[in-house]
């Protein structure tokens, strides 16, 4: 089959690889019919993940057609059930799971001891990212094994399309999560660092959770226009000084809570603190640069809530403590508990309060387009926001 297929930094491929095959009881294999390029597949383009081989095939955003299923995955999954594959894998057996903290689960990265030796813990294996998150083949390809396959994938009703709930797969609870975390109860105003999928599909949770205002940075035209066709604010930080355009728009009362949906690709600085964090970190390569991070330290409210949904892999720094301690913010963070959130979610695309769809700008019928349109993504090029890529036509 075709795959799309890591070979070093900044070279993705669309390589011919072996078809997928039942491993385990608890597996499917599927017929991709949808799948996506995910801002955090460009961290793997970038190289700015650890433990990638050459020819490992991406993809963590995919759902498609069960073609084959094992004999445990049988208890709720049949030939021909249309199913989103969550990017986390889930036993749904260890303590974790148990306490519904499905992300952290102890048992489906079979890596877990080389995991733990960087985070202390092993925690859930993740399709397409890394042997450090368990090595497995990702769904940026004509067909995916779903290990876990008894407790993951969400079965989808007739009458909606693929690009309607593909984002399901992750970026959607992704951004309900973050929104989730800023204990929205109604009436708030919240400001959001990156216009990305993420931060966009974020915009468009606050609001379904109550939001009154919601204050969108990013500096991408064709992005902040997506933020704003959700129904945020936007400040463009390319060309004003967020942190006082942000208390000018809430007359100096600043944001209740803030969303960092940027991580690891966060860059410019137009405060003092963060000039001084560049020139620091000029010879410090090996660490991430959370300028955004920062910002939103800086631009929340005493007392309020940072959320942070944007990747980072190891080392970060310098971070604002000082900022985060003195002001008493509280900042939740954490890789998405998917199955929390799919089926709520999926309730409410049937319901029609919802169509995530809206941010696909680029989409293609061949895998062979996926090398190149890696690079149209990254590089913010033909006003590019989402690639949805249909393997099978």
């Amino acid at each position: 089959m075709k795959a799309l297929a890591w070979h070093g930094k900044g070279d993705i491929r669309c390589d011919s690889v072996p078809d997928p095959r039942i491993e385990d009881d608890r597996d499917v294999v599927i017929k991709v019919t949808a799948c996506a390029i995910c801002g955090s597949d460009l961290h793997l383009m970038g190289g700015f993940m650890p433990t990638m081989e050459r020819g490992d095939v991406l993809g963590h955003e995919t759902m498609g057609e069960v073609v084959e299923v094992g004999r445990a995955a049988a208890s709720r999954l049949k030939v021909g059930d249309r199913v989103v594959v969550p990017f986390t894998m889930s036993c749904g057996e260890c303590r974790q799971c148990k306490w519904g903290n499905w992300s952290c689960c102890e048992r489906t990265n079979p890596n877990g001891k080389m995991q733990a030796e960087q985070f202390g813990y092993p925690l859930a294996g993740l399709f397409g990212f890394s042997h450090i998150t368990g090595g497995y083949a990702g769904g940026q390809a004509e067909y995916l094994r779903v290990p876990f396959a008894d407790v993951g994938p969400l079965v989808i009703p007739e009458g909606l399309s693929d690009e309607q709930v593909l984002f399901l797969s992750d970026i959607f609870p992704t951004a309900y999560q973050a929104a989730e975390n800023c204990g929205i109860t109604g009436g708030e105003t919240i400001a959001i660092w990156g216009a990305g999928p993420v931060g966009v599909l974020a915009v468009t949770s606050c609001f379904l959770l109550g939001a009154e205002r919601v204050i969108s940075i990013d500096t991408v035209p064709e992005r902040l226009a997506l933020a704003r066709q959700a129904g945020a604010e936007t400040i463009d930080f390319g060309e004003e000084t967020v942190q006082e355009q942000i208390m000018e728009m809430t007359g100096g009362k600043g944001p209740d809570a803030v969303i960092e949906a940027v991580g690891m690709e966060a860059h410019g600085a137009d405060t003092l603190a963060q000039k001084v964090s560049s020139a620091v970190l000029a010879a410090t390569v090996s660490m991430e640069r959370p300028f955004a991070l920062n910002q939103a330290f800086l631009a929340c409210r005493p007392g309020g809530v940072v959320s942070m949904p944007g990747v980072y892999a190891g080392m970060a720094g310098p971070v604002a403590l000082g900022i985060f301690m003195n002001k008493g913010l509280t900042l939740k963070t954490g890789q998405t508990h998917m199955l929390r959130y799919m089926k709520p979610l999926l309730e409410r695309i049937e319901k029609g309060e919802v169509d995530p769809s809206f941010i696909i700008s680029h989409r293609t019928t061949s895998l062979e387009d996926g090398p190149e349109l890696y690079k149209t993504f990254r590089d913010k090029q033909d006003g590019c926001t989402k690639v949805v890529l249909k393997p099978h036509g």
